[in-house]
């Protein structure tokens, strides 16, 4: 059977960093050995200049929201007004102007050592709701972008049925709406998986859901065992509604409607209770961080810690893309905690690459990706150790150079399924992701 050899003078093998490791990948596109201390590269090996590391998985994507980077970062506001100005971007995309714009987003996401993404998905519909003519295009259009910029998609189809507790859509959501619960789960259930791409279910928020129809959209994930990612407690708003209309808050709701469990994403879980956080790790639910997102739009620091010191896994994502960084994603989990507390060491390098990595595969329905081992996805990225972030002879010593020093620009090579999707930081099929963001976006904004 070919094989592939990829050949690393340092690589992070779950938990250290091995020297001169040897990775070999089936045509299938799975490791099938890793050695490390395994000498000179061998003829014929690709080499691998840097740290290698797997692949990150950005478990929370709204694509759209990268048209909006550089527009709504200064001035007065809250998410609320935000929200506006995203909703205004929505309505100008089509299923054309969405490839082009989510192709150049999951290019840069590449990138950036990005191999996995999450996009919670639900611009269903054209203008005014009207459907088009395969309801699924906008979707359609997700995946077939993923397989152009060459990383893997999970599709959280998301419901997204009111404006708040007992309020219709407004205008910009009537582009979002099945109408029910049971229509977005016949819509959504027509969508198929793909070799890069699966498909998982999302409850947009408490607010934009019925609580009699929770279940509805919990139940559709049972069968495929498919996850089902939340918006979570992200505003102290929602909490403060949800406990006037239902008298729990939004973390009890969910459990009650049995949508919490170790395939569920709380994504953000910033404002809670401690009744919520034990509800949360005796559940087993996994929390999705979006540190960059969150201190963009003033939302505020989540116990990100409480919460993985309970058992809840931590996963990570770039949500709005006010910048796309997996590492300052990482590192901002630490750093978010020492300005909370006044403390340092919450979390060790390991642990946080770890819930960049394998964690946030979990989390999208990747299991078997996320690490460098034997029967995983040959997905992995290399960073260089030679800039001026990463210089040094202590950075080929551990993970800490990769979670606290490293950017997404100091990405050199991406691996997926055993082929480069990006070599000496050039992408094979999107060489200026730039230029492909930059006409994408005025195309969307004008």
């Amino acid at each position: 059977m070919p094989v592939t050899q990829f050949w690393a003078p340092h690589a992070w093998v779950y938990p250290v960093v091995e020297p001169d490791v040897l990775i070999t990948v089936s045509e299938e596109g799975r490791i099938t050995a890793v050695t490390p201390d395994s000498g000179p590269a061998p003829a014929g090996a690709h080499i691998l200049t840097g740290l290698t590391l797997p692949g990150m998985a950005n478990a929370h994507s709204h694509a759209f929201h990268r048209a909006l980077r550089g527009t709504v970062q200064v001035g007065s506001g809250t998410f609320w007004t935000w929200r506006d100005t995203m909703y205004r971007t929505a309505d100008a995309l089509d299923p054309d102007s969405y490839l082009a714009l989510a192709t150049a987003v999951y290019a840069e996401m590449a990138l950036a050592g990005i191999t996995a993404v999450g996009e919670f998905h639900y611009l269903h519909h054209g203008p005014g709701g009207v459907r088009y003519d395969d309801p699924n295009a906008m979707g359609e259009a997700l995946i077939e972008a993923a397989s152009r910029a060459g990383i893997r998609i999970t599709l959280l189809d998301t419901c997204y049925l009111s404006s708040g507790f007992g309020k219709a859509p407004n205008r910009h959501q009537q582009r979002f709406s099945d109408g029910d619960a049971d229509a977005w789960a016949a819509r959504a259930s027509a969508l198929k998986p793909r070799a890069h791409a699966r498909i998982g279910a999302a409850i947009h928020s408490v607010r934009a859901v019925p609580a009699d129809q929770l279940s509805t959209v919990a139940a559709w994930t049972h069968e495929p065992r498919a996850p089902l990612h939340v918006h979570l407690s992200e505003q102290t708003a929602e909490n403060d509604a949800c406990l006037s209309a239902h008298g729990v808050t939004p973390t009890q709701l969910l459990n009650r409607h049995g949508a919490l469990g170790p395939r569920t994403s709380a994504v953000h879980a910033t404002h809670l209770s401690d009744a919520d956080i034990k509800l949360l790790s005796d559940t087993s639910t996994v929390i999705c961080m979006c540190p960059t997102t969150e201190r963009d739009l003033a939302d505020g620091i989540g116990p990100a810690r409480r919460l993985a010191g309970m058992g809840s896994p931590i996963s990570l994502g770039s949500d709005s893309h006010a910048i796309i960084d997996p590492f300052e994603e990482a590192r901002a989990l630490e750093l978010n905690e020492r300005l909370a507390t006044q403390q340092r060491g919450h979390w060790t390098a390991t642990a946080l690459l770890r819930a960049a990595t394998e964690d946030g595969h979990v989390s999208l329905g990747w299991p078997e990706a996320g690490r460098l081992a034997a029967g995983s996805l040959a997905d992995f990225c290399t960073i260089a150790l030679d800039t001026p972030r990463t210089a040094g002879p202590e950075a080929r010593l551990g993970a800490e150079t990769a979670v606290f020093a490293a950017t997404a620009a100091d990405v050199r090579e991406v691996v997926v399924g055993g082929r480069f999707v990006v070599r000496d930081g050039v992408h094979q099929t999107v060489p200026d992701v730039g230029a492909a963001l930059a006409g994408a976006i005025a195309a969307v904004r004008g």
